[in-house]
């Protein structure tokens, strides 16, 4: 048995969004034979759990919040998190920008006009603000409300990623990201972006690929309730 033990580490599993529906649990401890891969691990996940096998391809993973890919071998202890593609309190990170620019998640609702303040300054001549709200209609059916969540500190830091690549990218002074999370009334805001420039087009050009930006790589995943049913919304809807 010493010997068996010896040969085994144990990981814990983070399960999120509709494959946390799947699997009816949003966390397990699994043992795994010592110098495992990461699809060696979900290999053997998707014998425990055959729902898994419905989404083939498309679930992704992070270890230890950090995105990763098959060929990653897991440690004892290690943190491996699942999930879909992602849908799209309050805290400051510094940025070399005088840390003006900020990265939050938060369960209030969002102050659209006090969060595009706080990037304005002296030096710049525009200010685009982006205001994603929840929506009644989505192709025809009428939505009651929406729930988001998100696997918090992989999406805060990922929120800071993205920010930090648009500073990089963009001639642009300052950028504030604000994502709600939680259950949303019709019309009320979700996500607010907010780009301050010395020109305008910079600042509508960082907006936009930052919204897009993430959409595509964020742990936040959107459900939406419909009058007849719900479902978890997947790419960039």
């Amino acid at each position: 048995m010493a010997e068996a033990l010896e040969n085994e580490i144990t990981i814990n599993v983070l399960f999120f969004g509709a494959a946390r529906d799947a699997i009816g649990q949003s966390e397990i401890e699994f043992k795994l034979p010592v110098g495992s891969t990461l699809g060696a691990a979900f290999k053997r996940l998707v014998e425990t759990f055959p729902d898994l096998n419905r989404f083939g391809r498309s679930l992704l993973f992070a270890i230890n919040q950090e995105y990763a890919t098959p060929d990653r071998t897991l440690a004892a202890g290690d943190e491996l998190a699942i999930f879909p593609p992602v849908s799209g309190g309050a805290s400051e990170t510094d940025t070399d920008n005088e840390g003006v620019s900020f990265f939050e998640l938060t369960t209030s609702e969002i102050d659209v006009g006090a969060v595009a303040r706080r990037v304005v300054l002296p030096e710049c001549g525009a200010t685009v603000t982006l205001d994603g709200y929840a929506r009644e209609w989505t192709r025809g059916r009428r939505t009651l409300y929406l729930v988001y969540e998100a696997y918090e500190p992989m999406a805060q830091r990922e929120l800071e990623r993205l920010g930090k690549q648009a500073l990089d990218r963009f001639e642009i002074a300052h950028i504030g990201i604000v994502h709600r999370t939680g259950k949303l009334e019709i019309g009320e805001t979700s996500v607010v972006i907010a780009v301050s420039a010395p020109h305008r087009r910079a600042a509508f050009q960082a907006c936009e690929w930052a919204i897009k930006e993430l959409k595509r790589t964020v742990p936040i995943w959107k459900k939406e309730i419909y009058e007849n049913g719900e479902e978890w919304v997947e790419g960039s809807n």
